[in-house]
């Protein structure tokens, strides 16, 4: 490498955020490295990666993790921010090669642990606060609402478990199991549960006032309470979400968002989907008899095999 080449200035843009170095940055500290290899102008094994627009080179990895490395490759200094996991630096550290920080990362990632607080809840916290919740009749109903509100749940494990008349609003339950769940008379309202698993969830008089479901699996799920009480999910995102063969008659889903949904085989009977946006939707086979249509964005919706024809009075649009 010459002279001159040590000292160009290059940009990396590395998961979206650009850092500015220079070659002798790259090369000095670990010439062996997939960076060095790279941006070698003589003799090097590697080309450079695609470029963006502003001329920065591509690298798809994280730069959360690629941070400590690129202060690492210009002081010798290996430093770690308390929120950044030394696992996810030492995993970029193998993909580039920086053989010299390796074992110190292998260390550090064994001591670090993440504190209390900042851990998801697990299926275990959430039993035990079910076993230790008094059942008792004689107590004002305030009293006996069992709160998870703005709890971190994401990713638990809460198959199967009786939920019902608890407060999740606010929750994070993204990508949480709650197939088979009993999540009944639940206050939903505004949790995230994007790519949940809720196969067979019972849901009656569930409410979700703008929560987040997108590409959620709803397969088979059931909305309905014979005694009356309607699940209210007026202005849910399901953006992409898998409903079907669920039971939902009577639900609000009204200005919700279905664009992309599987609703086949879906009793929708008195449900009330106006100003729903239900594009590209999939209706086939579904029972829409006295459903609320109006406004609603039916848009390149498959509606074939219906149960029950639709009419202009339904829908306008």
């Amino acid at each position: 490498m010459s002279k001159s080449d040590t000292t160009d200035w290059i940009t990396l843009n590395v998961g979206g955020q650009r850092f500015l170095t220079c070659r002798s940055t790259l090369f000095l500290k670990e010439p062996g490295c997939m960076l060095a290899r790279m941006f070698a102008s003589e003799e090097h094994d590697m080309m450079p990666s695609s470029q963006d627009s502003t001329g920065a080179f591509l690298i798809d990895r994280s730069p959360k993790y690629f941070e400590p490395i690129l202060n690492y490759l210009r002081t010798g200094n290996l430093i770690i921010d308390p929120n950044v996991n030394p696992e996810g630096v030492l995993e970029e550290a193998k993909y580039y090669g920086i053989d010299s920080i390796i074992p110190k990362l292998e260390s550090m990632a064994l001591t670090h642990t993440v504190p209390r607080d900042e851990k998801p809840l697990t299926r275990r916290d959430v039993v035990n606060v079910l076993i230790g919740t008094a059942t008792t009749n004689n107590r004002d109903k305030s009293e006996q609402e069992l709160r998870f509100q703005g709890t971190n749940l994401e990713g638990a494990d809460l198959s199967r478990l009786d939920l019902r008349h608890i407060n999740f609003k606010y929750a994070n339950l993204r990508g949480a199991n709650l197939t088979g769940a009993n999540i009944s008379w639940s206050l939903l309202e505004r949790a995230d549960l994007s790519h949940c698993q809720m196969e067979g969830t019972q849901m009656l008089g569930v409410k979700m006032v703008c929560a987040n479901l997108e590409a959620a699996n709803l397969k088979g799920s059931n909305f309905e309470d014979p005694a009356g009480s309607r699940a209210n999910l007026e202005g849910v995102n399901l953006k992409g979400a898998n409903l079907e063969g669920s039971i939902m008659a009577g639900i609000n889903l009204r200005v919700a968002t279905l664009k992309n949904v599987n609703m086949q085989n879906c009793d929708l009977r008195m449900a009330v989907l106006a100003g729903a946006d239900l594009e590209n939707c999939n209706l086939s086979g579904s029972d829409l008899h006295e459903a609320n249509l109006r406004g609603a964005n039916l848009k390149d919706a498959t509606l074939e095999l219906m149960l029950t024809p639709l009419h202009m009075s339904q829908t306008i649009r």
